[in-house]
């Protein structure tokens, strides 16, 4: 895909435009109490248009296109004659990422058949593409009233909250497309999660995959908006004000990106860092702030698969001890420790491309290529790792970091006189608040020594480990080991 910017970008309203918008929305609310149901919806096109990111504007202008046809799930009957332009719009629209475009024709699809699939699907598209990760949430789930086990859908909506970092409701839209189609093998691999079960069955979702109830999906992303959208709004209309003032200074950006970040809407966040870099000709500071905001969700991510893989480890264990057998639904500790691994990858990878950034930005930081030696390091980028290391070093206040790390590199590279050469160094000038770097150190160089034939040396600074935590990386054990093999030899 190109990395071109979309031809449309969500605008933030003006004043004026909220105002005629707010009227707008009111003026078609009582309309819908009279069935003035035409006009209504004309009414909330206008508001939708002015304001395309309001979630509020969009289903209530859904509700009313489906009232308009007493939820007959098929619309009006000519729909089939007077849809085809419509929908040949929105694909020229999306083809050329004119995403807001592509978002008002379809909803003019939406006018004559609120429940047509392709439509839905394609604006959900385009809502992603802008950004509006709620509407395209909201968007794929109304198509769902209609069509709740089509697998492309549901395959659509588990994709959409694993970008949002919801395993749960994921993997029981995961779980919905291996039932229709059981040698799915996406959905096999996807649909293994320990709390699926349990989660179709306290979240309703069973109901709302029959068709028989509406997906507690809308309910909990109205609820969430509802809760948070005046609080929200107080904080970010000032920012917005200012911006619209002075678009060039970056900080505003970053003040208003951390207070949709507080909120937990991310997405809107990245929208306004992304909006930022045009006026602030790609500042520093913005460019920095999105790098991270891409990380958050992976952490994320990591800690959810942490968290189910230390308790799959725990609950193997209760099964080994009362012979109970591990359920066929869940994920296998390969699988989870697979999925661990890939994401571990790309942090280390994400964070490697973050600090090479800010090392170059910022060359008398010497911080900054500590924390890039380490995860270059990690990532055995071994000699790419000592190079930046090394060049931390020259900072006292470093140095025995630095040389911890660099005793690590060359202990990988099979160079124990360098590696013990730093470790020695890093021992001498740790600082005593750093308890746990100063016993890291010890046992380095305790178990190095023993490694290559120095038990005498192994011993004693295996002792003066055990003097500090006798069950550090089990040290006592280690201890009485090399003093067996020293009285054999």
């Amino acid at each position: 895909m190109s990395d071109q910017p979309p031809a449309s970008a969500v605008p933030t309203p003006t004043a004026e435009q909220k105002r005629i918008a707010q009227q707008s929305f009111t003026k078609a609310k009582e309309l819908i109490a009279d069935g003035g149901f035409d006009y209504a919806i004309q009414l909330l096109l206008t508001c939708c248009r002015l304001d395309p990111g309001n979630f509020f504007y969009r289903k209530q202008l859904r509700d009313t296109q489906k009232a308009k046809y007493g939820n007959n799930l098929r619309g009006s009957r000519f729909a089939f004659l007077t849809t085809p332009r419509w929908k040949a719009k929105l694909r020229v629209a999306k083809r050329n990422r004119d995403y807001l475009k592509a978002i008002e024709f379809g909803e003019q699809v939406l006018c004559r058949n609120p429940w047509d699939q392709g439509a839905q699907m394609d604006m959900a598209e385009a809502f992603d593409a802008l950004g509006l990760s709620d509407l395209a949430v909201f968007t794929l789930d109304q198509a769902r009233q209609k069509y709740p086990k089509d697998a492309t859908l549901n395959r659509a909506l588990a994709r959409q909250f694993e970008k949002r970092g919801d395993f749960q409701k994921a993997m029981v839209l995961w779980q919905l497309v291996r039932d229709t189609n059981p040698t799915d093998v996406e959905a096999q691999h996807k649909a293994k999660d320990l709390a699926a079960s349990s989660v179709i069955q306290k979240g309703g979702y069973e109901e709302a995959a029959a068709g028989t109830k509406e997906s507690p999906i809308l309910g909990r992303i109205e609820a969430r908006a509802g809760e948070k959208q005046d609080k929200l709004t107080r904080e970010a209309e000032p920012l917005l004000k200012r911006i619209e003032a002075d678009p060039t200074e970056p900080s505003l950006y970053l003040q208003l990106a951390g207070v949709y970040r507080k909120s937990g809407q991310d997405d809107r966040a990245r929208d306004v860092l992304q909006r930022g870099l045009g006026p602030t000709g790609n500042a520093f500071q913005i460019r920095l702030e999105l790098m991270e905001l891409d990380l958050s969700p992976m952490r994320k991510n990591l800690e959810i698969a942490e968290t189910r893989l230390r308790k799959l480890k725990e609950k193997a264990r209760t099964a080994d001890d009362t012979d109970v057998p591990a359920s066929d639904e869940e994920m296998t500790e390969a699988e989870l420790a697979s999925l661990r691994s890939q994401l571990v990858k790309e942090i280390i990878s994400r964070e490697i491309e973050l600090f090479r950034v800010k090392a170059d930005r910022s060359p008398n930081e010497l911080n900054h290529r500590i924390e890039l030696g380490m995860r270059l390091l990690k990532a055995d980028r071994v000699d790419e790792a000592i190079a930046e290391l090394q060049l931390a070093r020259r900072d006292e206040r470093l140095k025995w970091r630095a040389a911890l790390l660099l005793g690590m590199c060359f202990k990988k590279r099979n160079n124990w006189r360098l590696a013990q050469r730093n470790f020695e160094e890093g021992l001498a000038g740790v600082p005593d608040t750093e308890e746990a770097v100063k016993k890291e150190l010890l046992f380095q160089l305790a178990s190095g020594a023993a490694e290559n034939g120095d038990l005498p040396r192994a011993i004693d600074l295996g002792h003066e480990l055990a003097n500090l935590d006798f069950s550090f990386k089990n040290i006592g054990k280690l201890l009485d080991e090399w003093h067996d093999r020293l009285q054999s030899a």
